[in-house]
């Protein structure tokens, strides 16, 4: 005799989920085009400082002016996103980047500055939009998709994100080397034009943003985080791996005499292995059943990019080399994802943009305090002795945090 209710199989996991919804990948569209042309800005502005200055400290200088306004304006951006419209908000900040950009074409259009404080101005008009693009479309991109898919959208997100990291420095340099600076200026005013388009055509459901439970709080996102230990654990732990774990900005040296010896064009495949191993992951991630153990998981790939770090130091190998930083890279989008999505599933929605601004406090501009940091340590101790000494922080940062917070290190699946 046969049974005639079967057990029902388990759900497929279907890895286009959130790109199945059409506002999603209208958000992804604007996404790529605006990260690809923030990308190319900075390699583009980054060679005309460097013209001008002929010092290195300049390019420290570049990445420090986008920085203190993000981090003095970020929690104010949340605090916005949260009262307001969140798409407004994200093309109110592009439209701030556009009026950057079509400056700096009219620099080069014109006659350049012989110096570069007007370029550190338009770089610190970038922070201040930052400021308040990025938790705006942060929390905007969880109102596109059901809460069961955000760890799908985000593992998409990332490498969305990760592409146009790799794609856009190239982009910018090669028209910029080969056509012209106008061309490349012109161009990047194009992307953000149409990305802002893009972002224009999103159809999200409406927001009741009078909602009693958004509060009038603007250190909520801040008294939240603190209260989710779990999700503190998760942006402690990104915060010091990029702080100590990694020095991407020390890579021309490992590729000169002395280390790799392999020329400017192996300082281009080192610069993208990670995010090489970054996008393959993600795709990876999103193929994926949600992670069963996601706080274990997390623990672990943090501790092991730490300790790619450590063997890429003691390296003299160009493919070994190559492989640790494109394994840092998979490492690190493994813990993007997994932070992404629990910051997205456990953050009430009316709250989601003050608490994406502490995330992006913690992690926005860890890049560029990173690099300082890299190079000051490196100047003190030595380059070698600075990177083993910063993987050996990272892994027992990992340690801590999994004897400190133990929420975190038994989180299981976080895809509801």
């Amino acid at each position: 005799m046969t049974d005639a209710h079967p057990p029902a199989s388990p759900e497929r996991h279907d890895p286009y989920a959130a790109l199945r919804h059409p506002a999603f990948r209208w958000f992804m569209a604007s996404g790529f085009l605006l990260s690809l042309a923030l990308q190319m800005q900075s390699t583009i502005l980054g060679w005309q400082v460097y013209a001008i200055t002929g010092t290195a400290w300049s390019l420290g200088i570049v990445g420090l002016s986008e920085a203190l306004p993000f981090l003095a304006l970020t929690l104010v951006g949340g605090h916005v996103a949260d009262r307001s419209d969140r798409r407004r908000v994200g093309l109110a900040s592009v439209a701030l980047l556009a009026l950057g950009a079509a400056i700096l074409l009219g620099f080069n259009l014109h006659k350049l500055p012989s110096s570069a404080w007007p370029f550190y101005a338009v770089q610190g008009a970038a922070g201040l939009a930052r400021a308040f693009y990025r938790p705006a479309i942060s929390a905007f991109g969880t109102e596109l998709v059901p809460r069961e898919e955000y760890a799908n959208a985000a593992a998409w997100r990332t490498t969305q994100f990760q592409v146009a990291m790799v794609a856009g420095p190239a982009l910018g340099g090669l028209i910029y080397g080969f056509v012209s600076p106008r061309a490349a200026y012109g161009l990047e005013l194009g992307l953000l034009v149409v990305g802002a388009l893009f972002l224009a055509a999103v159809k999200a459901p409406v927001r009741d943003i009078t909602a009693k439970e958004a509060g009038p709080g603007f250190f909520d996102g801040v008294k939240f985080v603190w209260r989710e230990k779990s999700i503190l654990g998760a942006m402690t732990l990104d915060l010091f791996a990029v702080l100590f774990g990694g020095a991407p900005a020390l890579l021309p040296i490992f590729a000169g005499p002395g280390f790799l010896n392999v020329g400017a064009q192996g300082l281009g495949l080192l610069r993208a292995a990670p995010a090489i191993g970054s996008v393959l992951m993600s795709l990876a991630l999103a193929h994926l059943p949600p992670l069963k153990r996601a706080g274990k998981v997390l623990l672990w790939n943090v501790g092991l990019f730490g300790a790619c770090w450590i063997l890429f130091a003691l390296s003299r190998h160009f493919w070994l080399s190559f492989s640790l930083l494109a394994l840092s890279g998979a490492t690190d989008d493994v813990s993007v994802v997994v932070r992404s999505t629990l910051v997205q599933t456990l953050t009430p929605p009316a709250m989601m943009g003050r608490v994406q601004a502490v995330n992006g406090f913690f992690i926005g501009s860890s890049n560029e305090i990173g690099a300082f940091e890299s190079g000051l340590a490196a100047s003190w101790l030595g380059v070698v002795p600075s990177i083993v000494i910063g993987g050996f922080v990272t892994v027992g940062v990992v340690l801590l945090t999994a004897w400190r917070v133990p929420a975190l290190r038994k989180l299981k699946e976080i895809h509801r």
